[in-house]
This record gives C-alpha cells, structure tokens and sequence, in this order.
C-alpha cells in the first residue's frame, strides 16, 4: 500500500467533505507555475522526488509551468530526470536565488497563472511571496525539514510539508 510523502495545510478552515465534493466538480482547476529552488530541495539526504510534488500540486489545480533551476555543479542525471518528469531545467552559473526571482515574477505578472508555487525552504523569497500575493495570485511553498522558513510557510496559502527519508533508516550518520 501507498502511502502520501506529503501533507497540504491549508490556512483557512476546511468546508465539510461533502460542499467540498461538490465544489470540486463546479470549480474549473486553477493553473500553477512552479518554480524548484533545486539546490536547496533536490538535495540527497531529503529523497524529495520530482513526482512526489508534481502529486501534491495536483490536489490543488494543474501545472501549467514547471521549471527547476539548479547551478552548474548538478549532475546530468540530475538534469535528465527534471527533464523526464516534464520539468524545464535552468541551469545557472553561480548562485540560483536571483534567477527563481526572476522566474517568478513572470509568473506573477503571467494572467494565465492562478497560483505561484515556490518549492524552496529558504525565506530569501518571502518578498515573491508577498508580491504574488499583493497582485490576486494564490501562493504555495514547498519544503522540507530540517530549516523549512517558518515566515515562508506563515506568509503563503498553501503549505507543502514533503516527507524526506530519515538519515538513519538510510543508512546515512549525521
């Protein structure tokens, strides 16, 4: 049996099962792009896989732009596996924080896309957050323990909570 490597918090109250239900066959689904900080989520010892958040994000309306960006030092397999999964990979010479920046404000001031999702656990991009949020465009973060930023997931409408394998059980020591 399979189990869920995530958990969705939503920061409103929940309607009943049933008015949900109904709602969800009423409701069109709501376009996503998102953006993968790719060296902070897609590291080894998290065992974060691709199709896990492409699962989460489902629940919440459909993936119409993915991308992963990741520095120069990522290995090629790596890269094939974004590129397997239907992801764009952006690979940038240095440091990755200003070109998710830059890829999310497109998608900000994007009027086919709904909903901004940042997979990052880094509060550098708080201010995306806001941003997204002052311009009507709903807001998902996507991390992971340890150092998920408390006022990234506090900021934003949904909260991805992705379930890393255990060092321990992988044989892994700290």
């Amino acid at each position: 049996m399979r189990t869920a490597l995530f958990r969705i918090l939503k920061r409103e109250e929940r309607e009943p099962k049933e008015k949900e239900k109904r709602e969800k066959v009423e409701t069109p689904q709501k376009s996503i792009g998102l953006i993968i900080d790719g060296p902070n989520i897609l590291r080894k010892e998290f065992g974060i896989k691709l199709e896990n958040i492409k699962e989460a994000l489902e629940k919440i309306g459909k993936i119409r732009v993915a991308k992963v960006v990741l520095n120069q030092y990522a290995p090629q397999g790596l890269i094939e596996a974004v590129v397997n999964q239907g992801f764009e990979p952006i690979i940038v010479a240095g440091d990755t924080d200003v070109r998710i920046a830059i890829e999310a404000m497109e998608l900000i001031y994007n009027s086919d896309i709904e909903v901004i999702a940042l997979a990052t656990r880094d509060a550098d991009f708080l201010p995306i957050i806001n941003e997204a949020k002052r311009k009507g465009k709903e807001t998902v973060v996507i991390g992971v323990e340890p150092g998920f930023s408390i006022a990234l997931q506090n900021a934003a409408d949904y909260v991805i909570k992705m379930e890393g394998k255990s060092y321990q059980s992988e044989g892994y020591e700290e």
